[in-house]
Parts: structure tokens; C-alpha cells; sequence
């Protein structure tokens, strides 16, 4: 999902941080000879600086499970032209838990419940501008039935119906004599002769000035000279008033018959002027020229057809200041014409769009001021002032950032209380700040961003204690451990400060702690660890910028390669194969990078890349490098393996899977076995489909490749005998794989015994990939399936440990509390885990726990929030069903 980085709301806090110049203008080779000593006594302080966390301009309630549960129980009986509002605050619920797939599940239901077009086309696109980067998608399936631009743009003028009562005015009875079938318009020197009544039937005002009292009713002719109506322009309407229709009218003269309808208040001409002019909104600047016309004529078809032109051009339109201006510039009335009912969901998405541009920029500033304003229910009013609170204090407008905290805390929204303690500090109000946190985290159910906040308070003994408490109820927050980390570090505990930076990257790719520990690898002089990092960084994003975004990681690169020693190709595929095999994944991230810059082939090194990201959950940086191999696939037959591999990751299975056959018609090759293979066995629930996937993965591996992907092949050829029942060739297929170092495979070889009842057995095998693992969180929790209760708690707290996001572990010690009797216990493990994590899994064992100990109300709320996550889980359904067949 496309949203700005945190990090720009925390830079300003980052005082007398490291100067990159001092070590840039270092000469070459000169820094390896600087001693140890010095370098820890003058350069750590100021080399090694942590910035406070930022100040988050989301919605973040309390419990948003009971958010949830509130939004899914108002979607089950609301008004349908409320469903769209209610999806965009499940929207901006699960952008504060960082949910990035849930987000725009939330935004694609918005756009699928719209019950107005205006709401349509702003959800649309909306959805467009999150897909950027995603064109080749589209593009690839752009034979295929389901490519049909489903964020395209609205047909406006037909969805748009007009509202109006336009019917035709009744002529005004006269006696016979004194009807006049003709009445002459003069208009200068020209003479434009027209039907009286049907002009008469065009607007209330032409029949009573033509049939009516008014003495033009007895005139024949009239002067329309000063009515700003040219000869050509009446000659239409007189046209118009004839046949219902305008033909082929040139814009100028449309725009002049709008005006002239608008003033006489010519309903059906108007809205025919209206509706012709839509049609004719073709770029951004014909959209800045009409919506002008259109907000001062009330002209709603024009209006929305503008709008809907800059908002498909997003983000660049946003760097046109006249479209700026006409946002900026709406009140009430414009936002109604251009928008209808829907000003916040517009100035929601142009308020994230400017954010992920500038959240310093005026423009930001003015476009929450009108969300903030077109604000209507208490939850838009607490996310609005929130916001607009957080720019507010990043531009240092300390005391109307203050004010709109304050706003959104009487609003509700208890996390704003970090802003109004942030600007109390600024103010010199410490011990004010301390009490406001404690105050929050007394009267409720704490969360970890509480501890954090109020850390930032306290003295350093208690700062440290806090931040442990911070970590133990939300150990997804980054701060914590950089603090203790750097703390250690300034102590000159190297070994420990390292230990707590990497338990936070054993389980969170994080930019901002690679970096830190990019900075501890400087500090210690170990360089080739120092390029390690910064080439993951690099991987991860390319323009990323250290020290307070002052220096390109790029640069700092280049610095660092002068002081290690350089590798051949030979030298790093022999590197990538020692670390792939051990489970390193950011060191093979590192090498894959490193060698980019040589002459081995960029497709596949680019493919596995992206598989390195897949497995380290960054889905953007993996499809990235997925069309960056697609670009320099060197021939047909591998680009058609890489777009069948961005059709899977996708969604479009079969697309993929079409994509595959092709390839294997050109040239068999590995690969396009491999993923043939890989889109069958995800596809297919036959089980004869089994027959066929193993006949693909040995078509496969009789096909050249390297080692590192024929034990993948190896291992999936393995799994899939498990599943047949035929365990000796699946434990062929595992041996064969750690022959070739798929350490992985351990697992497999581990299932094997574990079917032939050697538990033992399996038990070993796991703790060889245990020992063999970089990161082994999922070995871990792979053996404590084989062992006694005992010894599977002790690998299930290590899996906490290393991976606190994984939810096997809390299901399991919550199972076992319930079987001991100890429902509250039970309950109180799952719910430490649901706090930072919106998980089904967890959610829907906390709900049955409650169905079990009769509380139905607390089960209804987990059941609706587990729903929320997802809305097509069978068995969640059928719990919440049941359960809710309970309330009276």
C-alpha cells in the first residue's frame, strides 16, 4: 500500500545528529587506519543518534477490536449510501495497525458499495493511485476478460441522473385574437424567430414573461441584446426548444447557452448543456477551464466530470497550482457540486496524496483544513483533526497543533494525547507530560505506544523500564530496541547492542533499524558488515537517505567498498550459495546486490531477489524486482517464466499458469517447469492433479539450473509424496536436497519420520536446521510439534522470542491455560497477541473461549472484528451464526 513514511514525522526531533561530511571527506584508505579507541571516543556520540518515535498521523483507537465489531455490526443494518463511509473508517482502522492488504480490501469494498457516482469515481481513484507501480499487470492481462479496467474511469454523464423537475411549462390560456405563434428575439442588428410556446415551456420565467402580464407576452418582438446571448447561441436554443436535443455545438457556445439557461433558469437546457460539456472533458486543462464554468453555473455533470479527470491524474495534477486552487478554494457549496455528498472521502485520499508528497507543504496543511471541515460524525472528526494536529507540529506550529490535539481528544481519540504530550515537552512542561501519559495508561487497557510516549518523559533509569513494558505489550514497535540498543552501544557493550538490534530484524525488516545497525558496524569497523546492510537497505529502497535524509545510502556504499576487499563473480555466487544455504536472507540480499553491478545476467539474479523479499514479507520490493527481471530477461522464453511468476503473485493463477505453457513451447527450461508446477499444485484442489505436478518437477530437474533452485525443486517434489502417502521417495527427495545444502529440507525429512512414528527422529532433524538457520523461528516452531508438553513450551516461548508475530505459539500456551481450567489466563494470552495483531486465528479462539465461559457479547465482538479481517472465513462464519443466535 502506498503511504508516506513515518520517518518524515520524526526528523525534526533528531538534534545535533551525525554529520555524514566529516566521514565522507575522509580519504581513501585513511579510515581503516583510524584506531579503534579513537574512533569509539570521539565519533560514537555523534555518529550513533536515535530519533524519537514519530508521531503517527493515523486513526489508532484503543481496542480496535471493538472498533471493528462496532463498524461490521452498523454494516450488517445501515442505509446502503452509508456502506462506503463506514468501509473508509475500517480503511483508516487498519492503516493504524499497518495492515497494508486489509487496507485496500477495505478501500476496494468502499468503491464496490458506493451508492453515488461521485463516491465511485473517488474510491476509483483512489484504488488507481495505490496501484502505481502495477501497470504491467494490467498490461499483461490485457487480453483477458478480467482485465476489463475495473478502476477506469465512470461514464458520469449517464450514472448522474438528473434530479431536477424539468417538465415543460404549461402555457398561460389567452383569448384567440391575442395569440401570437411567433415571437422574435433581436439580438443587435440580427433577428432570431422562434416558436413562443415552446420557448414559453423552456423555464418558468420565459412563460410568464411570454404568456403572462408583462407586456413582452403582447409583443412580437424582443430585445435580448443586453442578455449576454450571441445570434448563434439563441439560434440553438431555439433549436433546442424544437427537437429536445443539442447536436454539434462548439464549446464556446455551449458555455455561453449554459450561462443564458442558468440565468432564465432553464432546467432541461441546462442540464443538456451540462451533460454535453462532460462529454467533452478530455485533458487536465480543459478540466482547470470548465471547472470554473461549472462551480459558478451549479453545473454538477461538468463539475464531477472535471474533478474526475485530476483525480485519475494523481499525484502529478497535485503539482498544478490551478487545480490546487480549485481544491483549496471549495466551501460548502463548491465541495457540493463538484463532490456531492462525498467531500471527506475526497479530501481523505487528497490529503494522503499531499502527505506522501510533502506532509510539510501548504498545500497538506490546506487540504486537511477542508477535511477537517467537511467533517460530519465524531470518528471522521478525531482521524481529521489528528492529522491536520500532526502537520501542524511538524511545521512547528506548536500552538495550533496543540489545539487540534485537543479537538481530536474531546472527539475521542485517546492516541492524540501523544501530540498534546509532545508539544507540552516543547513548552517545558516535562512533568505535565509524564502525568498526562499516566493518566491514559491507569484508565484503560494499556498499549505499548502508551509506555513508549511516556518513556520519552522520564529519567533514564525509568525510561528503560518503560520501554521494556513498551516491548512486552507491543513488541512490533522499533523504537524500544534502538534506544536500548544505542543505549548499549554508548557503553561500549557492542556484542549486546548488536544482540537487541538484531532481535527486532529477526522478525521486522525495518529501514530505520538496518541502519542503526549500519552505524554500529562503522562505530566497530566492520566494514563488510556495514555493506551488508547498507546494500539490504538499497535493495529495499533504492532512494533511501541516512543521517536525517542529509546522505544517500548510495554514497555511503560507495565509501564502505573502499575498505573491504572486492569478490569475483565466482566469489559471490560461491557467497550466495554459503549464505542461501544458511538461512541468511538479508546477507543473500546483500550478495544478490552486489553482484547487479557485474556482467552476470540481471534476469534471474533480479528473480531471486524477489524471492528473498517474498520470504522476508516486503510483497512491493519483491514485485519490483519481479518486473526488473522481466526487463532484462535475455529471451522470450524466461520473460514469459518472470510475467507468469507477477501473474501468480497477483492473484491470476491461471493466467500465470497460461504464461508457463507458453514458455515451455519456446524452450523447456527449469523454471518454467518449476512455476508450471508451483501454479498447478496452488490451483488445482483435484488430488489426481498430484501425478501430473510430479511429472512437472522432474521435467524440471532434468533441466539445467543451479543448486539452489533444483533443492527447492527437490523439496516440493518431497512434499508432494508426503502428501500421496509415498514417504520413502519423499525422504529420497529430502536427502537429495541437504545433499545440495537445501537446508530447508530438514523439515520435510523431518514430516517423513515423523509419519513413520520415529518422533525422536524428527525431533533431530529439526534441530540440525535449528542449529543450521540464520533465522530458525519457524524451526522452532516446526519441532515443538515432536516433542512432550514441556519441551514444546520451551520452543514455543523461543519462537515468541525470536518472532513475536507468529500466532501458533499464543494459541497454543492459550489452549493449554483453558484445558488447565484457567479461562482468564486463557483469555489474557490471546489478548496480549490481538493487541498489536489483527489475526483471525487468534481472534476466532478468543471468541470460541467466550461462547464457552457464556460470555456472548465479548464472542459476538471477536467473531465481528475476526469477520472484519476476513469476511469469507467458513468456520468464523459459522461461530458467528451460532453466537449470534444467543442475543435476545
Amino acid at each position: 500500500m502506498r503511504t508516506f513514511s513515518p520517518s518524515d514525522f520524526c526528523k525534526e526531533s533528531q538534534l545535533n545528529a551525525f554529520n555524514p561530511q566529516s566521514w565522507l571527506q575522509v580519504e581513501r584508505g585513511k579510515l581503516s587506519k583510524l584506531s579503534s579507541q579513537h574512533f569509539a571516543s570521539s565519533s560514537i556520540g555523534s555518529l550513533i543518534k536515535v530519533p524519537e518515535p514519530p508521531l503517527l498521523p493515523y486513526y489508532r483507537p484503543v481496542d480496535y477490536v471493538e472498533v471493528l465489531a462496532q463498524i461490521h455490526e452498523e454494516l450488517e443494518s445501515c442505509p446502503v449510501q452509508e456502506k462506503s463511509s463506514l468501509y473508509l473508517l475500517q480503511f483508516q482502522v487498519f492503516r493504524g495497525l499497518g495492515e497494508a492488504k486489509l487496507m485496500r480490501r477495505s478501500l476496494r469494498k468502499a468503491w464496490q458499495k458506493a451508492s453515488t457516482v461521485h463516491e465511485k469515481f473517488v474510491f476509483g481513484a483512489w484504488l488507481k493511485y495505490e496501484k502505481q507501480g502495477e501497470e504491467v499487470i494490467t498490461d499483461l492481462l490485457s487480453n483477458c476478460d478480467k482485465c476489463a479496467q475495473e478502476f477506469g474511469p465512470v461514464d458520469i454523464a449517464s450514472e448522474l441522473q438528473n434530479d431536477t423537475n424539468v417538465g415543460s411549462h404549461e402555457p398561460v390560456p389567452m383569448s384567440g385574437d391575442q395569440i401570437l405563434r411567433h415571437v422574435v428575439f433581436r439580438i443587435g442588428e440580427e433577428k432570431i424567430v422562434c416558436d413562443r410556446q415552446k420557448i414559453a415551456a423552456l423555464s418558468a420565467p420565459f412563460c410568464a414573461m411570454l404568456n403572462g402580464c408583462f407586456m413582452e407576452s403582447r409583443s412580437e418582438n424582443i430585445d435580448l441584446s443586453e442578455n449576454k446571448i450571441t445570434p448563434s447561441g439563441m439560434r440553438i436554443i431555439s433549436e433546442f426548444s424544437l427537437t429536445g436535443n443539442l447536436n454539434e455545438v462548439p464549446p464556446n457556445l455551449l458555455l455561453e447557452i449554459l450561462v443564458f439557461a442558468n440565468k432564465f433558469c432553464c432546467e432541461r437546457l441546462k442540464d443538456a448543456c451540462d451533460r454535453k460539456l462532460a462529454s467533452l472533458v478530455s485533458s487536465r486543462e480543459d478540466a482547470v477551464e470548465l471547472m470554473e464554468y461549472a462551480i459558478r453555473e451549479n453545473s454538477p455533470v461538468l463539475a464531477a466530470s472535471c474533478l474526475q479527470v485530476f483525480l485519475r491524474e494523481l499525484p502529478d495534477c497535485l503539482n498544478d497550482n490551478e487545480v490546487v486552487e480549485i481544491f483549496i478554494n471549495a466551501d460548502k457549496q463548491k465541495r457540493s457540486i463538484m463532490v456531492g455528498a462525498a467531500p471527506f472521502s475526497l479530501y481523505c485520499l487528497l490529503s494522503e496524496v499531499a502527505m506522501n508528497l510533502d506532509p510539510r507543504s501548504d498545500k497538506t496543511v490546506c487540504f486537511l483544513e477542508q477535511l477537517v471541515d467537511s467533517a460530519e460524525t465524531d470518528r471522521q472528526k478525531m482521524l481529521a483533526f489528528h492529522q491536520l494536529g500532526c502537520v501542524r507540529f511538524l511545521r512547528k506550529e506548536y500552538d495550533k497543533a496543540e489545539h487540534l490535539f485537543e479537538a481530536a481528544v474531546n472527539a475521542g481519540h485517546r492516541y492524540s494525547i501523544a501530540g498534546l504530550a509532545r508539544v507540552g515537552f516543547i513548552k517545558g512542561h516535562k512533568l505535565w507530560c509524564y502525568e498526562k501519559l499516566s493518566n491514559v495508561i491507569s484508565s484503560v487497557t494499556p498499549l505499548g505506544w502508551m509506555y513508549q510516549e511516556r518513556s520519552l518523559y522520564c529519567e533514564v533509569d525509568k525510561r528503560w523500564e518503560d520501554l521494556e513494558k513498551a516491548t512486552e505489550l507491543d513488541p512490533t514497535l522499533t523504537y524500544p530496541y534502538m534506544y536500548r540498543a544505542a543505549s548499549l552501544m554508548m557503553e561500549q557493550n557492542a556484542e549486546a547492542a548488536l544482540a537487541e538490534i538484531n532481535r527486532v530484524l529477526g522478525f521486522k525488516l525495518a529501514l530505520e533499524c538496518l541502519e542503526l545497525r549500519f552505524c554500529f558496524y562503522l562505530a566497530l569497523e566492520q566494514y563488510q558488515s556495514a555493506m551488508c546492510d547498507v546494500q539490504a537497505i538499497l535493495t529495499l529502497s533504492p532512494d533511501y537517505r541516512m543521517f536525517e535524509g542529509r546522505v544517500a545510502a548510495s554514497q555511503l556504499r560507495t565509501l564502505v567498498r573502499e575498505h573491504i576487499e572486492s569478490w569475483t563473480t565466482a566469489d559471490c555466487w560461491l557467497q550466495l550459495y554459503d549464505r542461501w544455504s544458511s538461512v541468511d536472507d538479508i546477507g543473500s540480499l546483500s550478495v544478490i546486490y552486489q553482484m547487479l553491478e557485474s556482467d552476470a545476467p540481471k534476469g534471474v539474479l533480479y528473480f531471486r531477489q524477489s524471492l528473498l523479499l517474498l520470504r522476508l514479507n516486503c510483497p512491493e520490493a519483491a514485485m519490483r524486482s519481479l518486473q526488473l527481471a522481466r526487463h532484462h530477461a535475455p529471451s522470450d522464453h524466461e520473460r514469459l517464466v518472470y510475467e507468469g511468476w507477477i501473474l501468480y503473485d497477483t492473484g491470476h493463477c491461471e493466467e500465470g499458469l497460461r504464461k508457463a505453457e507458453e514458455s515451455i513451447q519456446i524452450k523447456r527450461s527449469f523454471e518454467a517447469f518449476f512455476l508450471k508446477a508451483y501454479a498447478l499444485a496452488d490451483s488445482s484442489q483435484d488430488s489426481s492433479s498430484s501425478s501430473t505436478v510430479i511429472s512437472l518437477l522432474e521435467d524440471a530437474l532434468t533441466c539445467p539450473s543451479d543448486r539452489l533452485r533444483k533443492g527447492q525443486a527437490l523439496n516440493n517434489l518431497g512434499s508432494v509424496y508426503v502428501d500421496r502417502g509415498n514417504l520413502d521417495l519423499a525422504a529420497d527427495c529430502y536427502v537429495n536436497a541437504l545433499k545440495i545444502r537445501h537446508t530447508r529440507a530438514h523439515q520435510g525429512l523431518a514430516r517423513v519420520h515423523f509419519m513413520r512414528n520415529d518422533k525422536a527422529g524428527a525431533y533431530a532433524e529439526m534441530t540440525k536446521l535449528i542449529e543450521k538457520a540464520r533465522s530458525n523461528a519457524s524451526a522452532y516452531e516446526k519441532r515443538s510439534e515432536y516433542c512432550d508438553r514441556e519441551l514444546t513450551k520451551a520452543d514455543l516461548e523461543m519462537v515468541t522470542r525470536l518472532d513475536p508475530l507468529r500466532g501458533y505459539p499464543y494459541r497454543y500456551r492459550a489452549a493449554v491455560l483453558m484445558d488447565s481450567r484457567k479461562e482468564k489466563e486463557a483469555i489474557a494470552e490471546l489478548s496480549r497477541a490481538i493487541a498489536f495483531k489483527a489475526d483471525i486465528h487468534l481472534l476466532h479462539l478468543r471468541a470460541a473461549f467466550h461462547e464457552h465461559m457464556g460470555d456472548e457479547s465479548g464472542a459476538l465482538q471477536d467473531c465481528r472484528a475476526a469477520l472484519s479481517v476476513d469476511p469469507n472465513d467458513q468456520e468464523m462464519l459459522e461461530l458467528h451464526s451460532r453466537v449470534y443466535s444467543y442475543e435476545p
